[in-house]
């Protein structure tokens, strides 16, 4: 074999062996030699699989979101965790059951272009289309400075996720005195009351605009902070809404994978 055939030939084996994959996010194809760590979500569940009685209200596949458009890398309206922070929302599910509630999930797994998409509009000034409904004491300029948009997310990593009580009684979302994804101190466990005892103090100084929630509605979000740091998981303190596994199985790893239902 002379040395123009040798090297066709290599060619030829390189192009066979290479592997054509789908771009996590955007849709589009590329190659790739194997499947990027980022890139495998066959340690992730459906969490409708696991956690049956939980409801979905995925905001960032619609429009009620503070971007106010479906966020990049949302393909359909489901829900995705790490097996283990599944299971251990399996048995806050069971917990808050047994009191007459059940789990609303606004947000578990997303991926990093949706991230990147979150940055790409607060880096945009002029859009403020959901300023009235979700951050209207502040401008849209402090939002880097004051940590409500990041260049990385914990959710990113797969054990993180946003939810809410529902009464199955009043057949309501329990009232937490504030929106998902409000920016604000009016958001944070510690806005009137003491997260650590559970005290309501109705201490409002932190709110711009003089806001204020009430015992109850405190009361209700100690609830829910109370169910999950009981099986496993940690709050976060600027959102009474999102929590993470402790012993979350990839800290260091930030996924790229869509959200849609896994097989």
């Amino acid at each position: 074999m002379n040395c123009k055939s040798f090297l066709l030939l290599f060619f030829l084996n390189v192009l066979t062996a290479t592997a054509t994959a789908q771009c996590a996010c955007c849709g589009h194809h590329t190659t790739a030699a194997a499947v990027s760590p980022a890139d495998d979500s066959s340690q992730f569940v459906n969490l409708a699989d696991v956690v049956p009685d939980a409801i979905l209200e995925i905001r960032y596949f619609g429009t009620y979101n503070f971007v106010g458009r479906r966020v990049d890398g949302y393909l359909q309206p489901t829900a995705l965790l790490t097996r283990q922070a599944a299971e251990a929302l399996k048995a806050v599910s069971d917990d808050v059951k047994a009191k007459g509630y059940r789990l609303k999930i606004y947000d578990a797994y997303r991926p990093q272009c949706a991230v990147d998409h979150f940055v790409r509009w607060a880096s945009n000034l002029q859009d403020t289309l959901m300023k009235p409904y979700f951050y209207p004491d502040l401008d849209k300029s402090v939002l880097f400075k004051l940590d409500y948009i990041a260049e990385k997310s914990g959710h990113t990593r797969g054990s993180t996720l946003d939810l809410t009580l529902f009464d199955m009684q009043t057949e309501k979302e329990l009232d937490m005195g504030g929106t998902f994804d409000w920016f604000g101190p009016e958001s944070h466990p510690d806005f009137c009351g003491n997260p650590e005892t559970g005290e309501y103090t109705g201490d409002r100084y932190q709110s711009p605009a003089g806001r204020t929630i009430t015992a109850r509605q405190f009361s209700n979000r100690m609830l829910l902070r109370r169910a999950m740091m009981a099986h496993g998981f940690k709050p976060y303190d600027s959102e009474w809404w999102h929590f993470t596994l402790r012993e979350e199985p990839f800290p260091d790893t930030y996924f790229t994978f869509p959200v849609r239902q896994l097989k």
